[in-house]
């Protein structure tokens, strides 16, 4: 049976029990909705376990998958339990419940009576640590612009157009890495400042205007070539973890499939392969910010600077950056279409200079860098008269699409979302 590409569920079981009985049709799960679920990236708020193998049956195939489910969820908390210290000893399934966080699909065949699978589980971080007595925060580096660079038929491509190790790195989950991530959309300025020339400008000044733009303080640069040997047949991945603006190597390796199909999972190896990398080298203190890059031109004081206030929220987190105009936005982005289409509302609003997304999480809450010309207020009543619901913290900006009343029949109080 067909091999189905990892994505990420995002739900508890007792929600997946409903997804599974409109979603399963065949050997095929949930292709279509595949793409705008594949990435919850930023994932900072899990544990993941991979790898869990399950074969079960049931008197149906909803029966059978949803009891593989509730096994693995089993098997990854005893995973998960030994790898912190084994303190978490057995957990009821409706325990398990309340700490799943997504079910990620990694490979899956579904019988009439059967359901055989390798899935990930991931559990929220928080909650798992309490009851495994371990730290739920995790030490992560400095912010880190990634500009993935794919080599392909001679050419090399980053934000020009979309590319699969963009996509790759765009699906990517973080919840286990100490590294900070600042994964570009690819939309607006992106193709025009981030392109394979810039990895070869070693210019401190340039690369200070440009990781100011993203609000990183370095930069990682992961290269892939692809070989295909012809169509539809064998790929190798000729990968490099490369950082810094001397984009200096840290490491190279190779991997290959068999068949065309299976490009995403050989991308993907491939960056869990560079993010233990960059994990290994910043734990051995080679990966660091260049010392160039934190330059301050002289007489600069430190209240000159731009100040950041965090207001923490849970899922309403936002961070304001203040003091020179530009401010930290957060919104709902569960495609790429929602992107753009955020970013052209912001810029059509007056006063705006400029709207880019700095921290993308397709299926997630994404972050955009706002230039305005004027406080946090006046921002806030600009979008409330287009239309969005704004949520204004201390100094922070979290925008949703207003809800307004469907037409319906008197007496009926359902609620359409406006597109």
């Amino acid at each position: 049976m067909a091999i189905n590409r990892p994505r990420f569920v995002p739900t508890t079981l007792a929600i997946a029990a409903l997804l599974v009985a409109g979603l399963i049709n065949g050997s095929s799960v949930a292709q279509g909705d595949a793409g705008q679920r594949r990435s919850s990236p930023g994932g900072s708020g899990s544990f993941e376990v991979g790898g869990v193998e399950v074969d079960t049956s049931g008197k149906t195939a909803n029966a059978a998958r949803l009891a593989g489910w509730r096994l693995a969820q089993r098997k990854g908390w005893q995973m998960l339990s030994r790898r912190m210290g084994g303190g978490g000893g057995n957990l009821s399934d409706s325990a398990l419940d309340s700490i799943v966080s997504g079910i990620v699909v990694e490979n899956e065949q579904i019988g009439p009576n059967r359901y055989v699978a390798r899935l990930g589980v991931m559990f929220d971080r928080n909650r798992a640590a309490s009851i495994l007595g371990v730290a739920g925060s995790l030490s992560r580096s400095p912010p880190m612009l990634v500009l993935p660079v794919e080599w392909s038929g001679g050419a090399a491509r980053v934000f020009e157009q979309r590319t699969d190790w963009h996509e790759a790195w765009a699906r990517f989950r973080t919840g286990n890495s100490t590294i900070d991530y600042v994964r570009p959309s690819g939309t607006g300025p992106d193709s025009l400042l981030l392109n394979a020339g810039q990895i070869n400008r070693p210019s401190r000044g340039w690369w200070r205007m440009v990781l100011e733009q993203y609000g990183a303080s370095d930069v990682l640069i992961p290269i892939v070539h692809l070989f295909r040997q012809y169509p539809g047949g064998p790929i190798v991945g000729q990968f490099q973890a490369r950082f810094g603006p001397d984009n200096r190597l840290l490491t190279r390796f190779s991997l290959r499939v068999g068949s065309g199909d299976a490009l995403p999972a050989l991308l993907d190896a491939g960056i869990k392969r560079i993010d233990q990398a960059y994990q290994n080298a910043l734990s051995a203190g080679v990966l660091r910010v260049d010392p160039g890059l934190r330059f301050r031109p002289p007489g600069l004081d430190e209240e000159d600077e731009a100040t950041v206030d965090e207001s923490v929220a849970g899922d309403e987190a936002v961070i304001v950056d203040g003091g020179a105009g530009a401010i930290s936005v957060q919104f709902d982005t569960p495609g790429s279409a929602a992107v753009e289409a955020t970013e052209r509302a912001l810029r059509g609003i007056p006063g705006v200079r400029s709207a880019i997304t700095t921290s993308l999480a397709l299926g997630g809450i994404s972050v955009m860098r706002v230039g305005y010309d004027g406080d946090v207020a006046a921002l806030k009543a600009a979008l409330e008269a287009r239309g969005w619901q704004v949520t204004l913290g201390s100094g922070a900006i979290r925008i949703q699409r207003a809800r307004t009343p469907s037409p319906q029949p008197v007496g009926q109080a359902e609620n359409a979302t406006a597109g």
